[in-house]
């Protein structure tokens, strides 16, 4: 068994591409045409997983919202500080600022992707 995608439908797909591959780093991969919504699939080259973007022809002016049970993505990053940096040049802004996080020895930080789906990232651990 391996694990291949998550998926999100999203209001504004150019706000999403520029989130997940100009700030997050994926990649663009395949587009799919189906009947009513296009796929977009994003490609992590690290670990290739992929994140799938759902596009669909009908989507409500307020965009979806997330049942109870959806809790966050969570990415690995080598420093906060510098996300922090690209983040102000990019215009995102923290949900949740960096802080050290004892159980696990090292900082976290939660931000919102364009259609508010959160998104935890987690300093490196360097072991010496």
């Amino acid at each position: 068994m391996k694990f291949l995608h998550s998926m999100i439908r999203v209001k504004n797909e150019e706000k999403s591409i520029r989130f997940y591959c100009e700030f997050l780093g994926f990649k663009k991969g395949e587009r799919i045409r189906l009947e009513d919504c296009f796929l977009q699939y994003l490609v992590d080259e690290n670990t290739n997983t992929q994140i799938e973007l759902t596009i669909n022809d009908e989507i409500p002016q307020e965009g979806y919202s997330n049942g109870r049970a959806f809790g966050h993505f969570a990415f690995e990053c080598d420093n906060l500080d510098e996300i922090n940096e690209k983040m102000e040049k990019m215009g995102y802004k923290w949900e949740i600022e960096p802080f050290y996080m004892p159980e696990i020895k090292t900082r976290i930080a939660f931000l919102l992707d364009p259609d508010n789906n959160e998104i935890e990232l987690i300093e490196k651990v360097i072991v010496r």
